[in-house]
């Protein structure tokens, strides 16, 4: 804990203890061996390091240094010089907040990624440390050497620290004009998505859209919105994003209640406070709505903002439903169709579009009673028997597959196999993929030679590579062969942006089944 009314700082000892220092050393200088002419100044975290004092030269030597420019290890072409925040004047301590990061840390950054961990921080200062007040939401971040890198939201409590917004210096006001700006131009790339078929989709997606910690689902008439960083929890934050929630979706989808739906998970790795439960805006404030049907590639579906996984729905599977019902039309039209992990019906009522018989699976009662209602909206254009079964999926599958002797068990024509994330870290990836071996296996076995097996992740740590040797093992387990025919991932609503990998999470996999 820190000491009331002394500047917080922290340092993150890094590799073998290094030898004492030489009388006179800077103890802040960043470099090793560098010697000043006088005690050392404090200096604040993310203040430029002070140049060495330079050796003596001969005069050749000298005449050589003046012509050639100096040049970093970092400066290999033509670069804008980097911009380094002030110091403090000798004699004073810094109080300044800010914090220095690894070396690591920092080439992480300049590749492009937003994300700095805790572990990477090796100098933290937040300011005085009286127990009534709140850490600050935005910190000028620095490399090791005290180069400004720009501004993060910080997260005292995450292992995710540092969440970039800038590669520049702001200030609250400059942020909250950034935030705005980014919150426009988020909603309006999606605005060619919503359609009379398809009225709802993500309207933000954290940071692929530039806005980290923050997603907004759009639902029909209803908007929910959640702030997973506490950088985010604060009155201007919220203002701003109901005023131009309001203003963007004007006039024909004008939303008729902002509601805040906070994942329970990050609230625990982020220590979020408790919600309130109160909407950020409503048409009706006596009576907001939560609940309302929403259409998704022209079938309707029942959202309610109180229950369900996420913000509600699976809106990132909303291509996938339809590219999967086309699928199954080509290939096993009034075909048999079983649908794995089916939540609340998303992939079952596209196929019964188009199959004579699907089966929705879900271990969840909760989801399947929604499943059923959305079944009896979409009674107009499904003609096909649909049943709901409530199981543990590893089970019903094993029981199914006729596991005694493959092939006893049932048959079907199109398998969809969409389960929850099994790896939410690196260290669960080796039992995630026995868990996708094991599905796939015991789907192999209950598919038609022809057949369509339509496989999903949705995590992030288990990459394309991992996913398909999974199915491949699968595959040679039960003696099918297996063809590609399609990768698919994520709606457009769900960006990728190719320095954040960790905005590629859903992987889809369209195969044939010989």
């Amino acid at each position: 804990m820190t000491k009331p009314n002394a500047p917080q700082r922290a340092r993150k000892p890094k590799g073998p203890k290094a030898p004492s220092a030489p009388k006179n050393h800077s103890a802040h200088s960043g470099q090793t061996g560098r010697t000043g002419k006088t005690a050392a100044v404090p200096r604040s975290p993310y203040a430029a390091a002070p140049a060495a004092a330079p050796a003596p030269a001969s005069a050749p030597a000298k005449a050589a240094k003046a012509k050639a420019p100096s040049r970093t290890p970092f400066q290999t072409q033509a670069r804008p010089k980097p911009q380094a925040a002030p110091r403090p004047r000798s004699g004073t301590a810094s109080t300044a907040p800010g914090a220095r990061i690894s070396r690591r840390a920092a080439e992480r950054l300049r590749t492009g990624h937003l994300w700095v961990y805790a572990s990477d921080i090796e100098e933290l200062e937040i300011g005085p440390g009286e127990p009534n007040i709140a850490p600050p939401a935005l910190l000028p971040v620095a490399d090791n050497r005290g180069i400004l890198l720009g501004t993060a939201l910080y997260s005292p409590e995450s292992q995710i620290a540092l969440r970039m917004v800038s590669r520049q210096a702001l200030d609250q006001n400059a942020w909250l004009a950034l935030f705005e700006a980014r919150l426009r131009a988020a909603i309006a790339r999606r605005r060619s998505l919503l359609t009379a078929e398809t009225d709802s989709c993500r309207l933000v997606f954290s940071e692929a859209d530039e806005l980290p910690g923050l997603i907004v689902d759009k639902y029909n008439d209803l908007v929910v919105v959640q702030r997973l960083t506490p950088g985010l929890l604060n009155l201007a934050i919220a203002g701003t994003l109901v005023r131009v929630l309001r203003d963007e979706l004007a006039p024909s989808a004008i939303p008729s209640s902002i509601l805040e739906r906070p994942d329970p998970r990050m609230r625990e790795l982020e220590s979020l406070p408790s919600p309130d439960l109160a909407p950020l805006w409503a048409a009706d404030p006596g009576n907001p709505a939560t609940q309302t049907q929403f259409h998704l590639n022209g079938l309707r579906f029942h959202f309610d903002a109180n229950s369900g996984q996420k913000t509600g729905a699976f809106l990132d599977q909303r291509a996938n439903y339809a590219a999967v019902r086309d699928w199954a039309r080509h290939m096993a039209p009034g075909g048999r169709a079983l649908d794995v992990c089916t939540y609340q019906g998303g992939f079952a009522l596209h196929l019964a579009q188009v199959c004579r018989t699907v089966t929705g699976v879900d271990a969840s009662r909760a989801s399947l009673e929604v499943a059923e209602q959305n079944l009896t909206a979409n009674r107009d254009q499904i003609s096909a028997a649909v049943d709901w079964v409530e199981a543990d999926a590893f089970q019903l599958l094993r029981d199914w597959s006729g596991s005694e002797k493959p092939g006893s068990g049932e048959r079907f024509d199109v398998i969809v196999l969409d389960p929850p994330a099994f790896a939410k870290s690196k260290r669960a990836v080796e039992g995630a993929l026995r868990g996708y071996k094991e599905l796939n296996l015991r789907a192999l076995h209950m598919l038609r030679p022809g057949g369509l097996l339509v496989t999903c992740s949705c995590s992030h740590h288990v990459s394309w590579t991992d996913l398909e040797a999974a199915v491949a093992a699968a595959a040679a387990d039960a003696h099918r062969r297996v063809r590609l025919l399609e990768r698919r991932g994520a709606a457009l609503d769900h960006p990728v942006v190719l320095n954040l990998p960790e905005t590629e999470y859903l992987k889809c996999l369209v195969l044939e089944v010989e």
